[in-house]
């Protein structure tokens, strides 16, 4: 009987543990389940946490104005224009070597206006367009083909310009989008020919900053050389040294004087022949005509007909004078 008690409180402890057991697993199994649920909630929630937390920082941002990165050198938009004068002995062949120059850089000549001369006076002026990044060796070719007498570089710096041109093309583009969208959802004729005229307007805005960024672009990427070829006897060209302020001003004046006398001096050169072709015959005929009447005897005092000596008027007695008492 022991023995068999025994067994059964074994038995029942045993079947005790074993229940234990599987109800800690069955609470592990939903405790693991419940967290794998909030984990793939939050993951599921994070994209769109994200995508609230850029549009938070991306919305105080659309009015702030565009402006140009801290770029290097490189990176920037800058204008180069140079110009320079050569003097050489064949204008025509230091001309064609330019051209040549030009080519080999990868740019193309815009203007060539030469003035051929057999007496060594001729000119040649030529202007290239050539990449940016060979700007400076091509100049100092060019430089070689002679004597070079002047040189003059100038750059212009255009990245804040092209950056704002880039915004606002970025938010006319975006208009003209919004105005096509209603301009198809219009129902009635008078919304439709508004917004027709509206679109056309946006459009055309449109068109104007893209052909200002085309413009800026093609200065950028090329840049544009003028040289002169002046033959041996050909004069300098003249430099431009006059001095600004007060001094600058006087000396305009004084060149502006003496050019009005010039002009002046001109027109009476060009006057005084004629002056003495038609001005001494008149100037004879005023003087004979003068003389001729300084000769002539006087005309004697005209006297009307029929009138004789007025009578002599009788003489005026005095008056009396009244008796005194």
């Amino acid at each position: 009987m022991r023995v068999r008690t025994t067994l059964l409180i074994a038995s029942a402890l045993a079947a005790g543990i074993i229940l234990t057991g599987c109800g800690a697993d069955s609470s592990d199994s939903s405790t693991s389940s419940a967290g794998m649920a909030d984990t793939g909630e939050k993951v599921a929630a994070a994209p769109q946490a994200a995508e609230g937390q850029a549009a938070d920082r991306a919305a105080p941002g659309q009015n702030v104005p565009a402006q140009a990165p801290d770029l290097g050198v490189d990176q920037r938009s800058i204008i180069y224009r140079g110009s320079t004068s050569v003097r050489v002995k064949e204008v025509n062949a230091a001309a064609g070597l330019a051209t040549g120059i030009a080519q080999t850089a990868g740019g193309f000549v815009g203007g060539d206006n030469r003035n051929s001369s057999s007496t060594g006076s001729g000119t040649a002026t030529l202007t290239l367009r050539v990449p940016a990044d060979k700007f400076a060796t091509t100049v100092d070719s060019l430089s070689k083909l002679g004597i070079e007498e002047t040189r003059e570089i100038n750059t212009e710096d255009v990245t804040e310009e092209t950056v704002d041109l880039d915004a606002r093309i970025a938010v006319q583009e975006a208009r003209v989008t919004s105005g096509r969208k209603l301009l198809a959802q219009a129902k009635s004729l008078d919304d439709l020919v508004m917004l027709e005229k509206e679109v056309a307007t946006r459009e055309s805005d449109l068109a104007s900053l893209q052909a200002k960024k085309r413009r800026l672009a093609d200065l950028t990427a090329l840049s544009t050389i003028t040289v002169t070829f002046l033959g041996p006897e050909t004069p300098g060209v003249k430099v431009d040294d006059n001095p600004g302020g007060f001094l600058g001003g006087l000396s305009a004046g004084w060149d502006a004087l003496l050019a009005s006398l010039k002009v002046l001096l001109t027109v009476l050169g060009a006057l005084l022949p004629w002056l003495i072709v038609i001005g001494l015959p008149i100037w004879a005929i005023w003087w004979a005509y003068k003389r001729w009447q300084r000769n002539r005897p006087p005309r004697p005092a005209y006297v009307p007909a029929g009138l004789g000596s007025l009578p002599a008027h009788p003489p005026v007695a005095p008056p009396a004078e009244s008796p005194k008492d």
